[in-house]
């Protein structure tokens, strides 16, 4: 007797294997469940808490000055390679504690006027020429909020610190 279908080819297995992989696939991307955490409360902290190389400060101040060093344009040859402006100022900034010195990036000047009450979350401490600067990065956030009702205190400068790393050595 001869028989209707080939003897290579095997459609009616195939086609069933090829399905339920593809069920199976599409089942397994739709049942995923996903998780949220509980966000964390944020804990406001004084400027003279601050200490050299932390991180992940938030805190509210107000805007004392606000001073430009550097505004770097588009030039003809670079802007292909970084096609927007550079600009840096350096803002003093405080509460009822103290002051320091804050360096604002390119849209963050633009929050910083003088008298403004800002909070900065996410903020860090750099290390410039022996002193502590606050800096917020693309991972922090600075926000302007409604006016604060302290008084700055700026006799008391923490960017005026000097510091010295020292290696201690354990015997």
């Amino acid at each position: 007797m001869a028989s209707s279908t080939p003897a290579n080819s095997s459609p009616v297995t195939s086609t069933p294997a090829a399905t339920t992989t593809a069920t199976t696939a599409a089942a397994a991307t739709t049942t995923t469940t996903t998780t949220t955490t509980a966000k964390r409360k944020p804990v406001f902290v004084k400027v003279d808490q601050l200490k050299p190389g932390t991180s992940g400060h938030t805190l509210t101040v107000k805007v004392v000055s606000s001073k430009t060093v550097l505004n770097k344009g588009r030039s003809a040859p670079s802007a292909s390679l970084n096609p927007r402006p550079t600009r840096i100022a350096e803002c003093v900034v405080g509460d009822e504690t103290g002051v320091i010195v804050f360096t604002a990036r390119n849209e963050q000047i633009d929050l910083m006027k003088p008298d403004a009450t800002v909070i900065l979350r996410n903020a860090k401490i750099d290390m410039f020429k022996s002193s502590m600067r606050l800096a917020v990065d693309k991972w922090g956030r600075v926000e302007v909020t409604e006016p604060a009702s302290f008084q700055v205190k700026e006799d008391n400068n923490l960017s005026l610190v000097e510091y010295e790393l020292v290696n201690v050595v354990e015997e």
